[in-house]
């Protein structure tokens, strides 16, 4: 693994600032939430019932009868391609987006049901 042992020091050497600001990058960039990582890992019982969800997954459960409106607000949403957006739709039930913070999600799901789908956040 020569090819990450200069990325590895690098890390050793991070400040919690620094590495925080990594995690939040590849995040971003990745489309992934930490925080949902380590609680599937944690097991499902894991999350204290106190706390309330920081990061929901955007699950379209239906396409219902409008599904080219539902498409054009995915690909829109997303930025995909039409063909990818028929694709995603067309799987129904699929996850459309997943680390989403809790206005964000709630705002896709109301598009989304304005044009006729049905979606889920988990």
């Amino acid at each position: 693994m020569s090819k990450f042992d200069s990325f590895l020091a690098e890390l050793e050497s991070a400040s919690v600032l620094e590495l925080n600001t990594l995690v939040k990058a590849i995040e971003e960039k990745f489309g992934v939430s930490a925080a949902a990582v380590a609680s599937a890992g944690a097991g499902a019982g894991a999350v204290p019932a106190a706390e309330e969800q920081s990061a929901y997954t955007v699950v379209l459960a239906s396409a219902g009868e409008q599904k080219i409106a539902v498409m054009k607000i995915v690909k829109e949403i997303l930025g995909l391609g039409l063909k990818d957006a028929k694709d995603l739709v067309d799987a129904a039930p699929s996850t459309l987006k997943a680390g989403m913070k809790k206005e964000e999600a709630n705002d896709l799901k109301k598009k989304i049901e304005a044009a006729g789908g049905k979606v889920e956040l988990k």
